[in-house]
């Protein structure tokens, strides 16, 4: 993974691209410590990382609707 400073990272804007556009990560840090702030990704594997789950009840509950469960806008906004 590249890693920069903010201000390099901001001059090089379109060469970042390129790389992340390649499949690469890039760390931008910031500050006199030179702290890691972010790390920009693919959009392609954001994407993926980003599935939905069931949280700290997964595998332990499920939910099943009946077939004849039926709410209306208005039943659903005055819960």
């Amino acid at each position: 993974m590249k890693t920069l400073q903010s201000a390099e990272a901001k001059t090089h804007f379109s060469s970042i691209l390129k790389d992340i556009e390649a499949g690469n990560e890039v760390a931008i840090t910031y500050g006199k410590k030179k702290e890691t702030i972010a790390v920009i990704i693919p959009y392609k594997k954001w994407k993926k990382s980003r599935k939905r789950q069931l949280g700290s009840l997964e595998g332990k509950i499920s939910v099943k609707f009946a077939e004849d469960f039926s709410m209306t806008d208005e039943e659903l906004i005055n819960l």
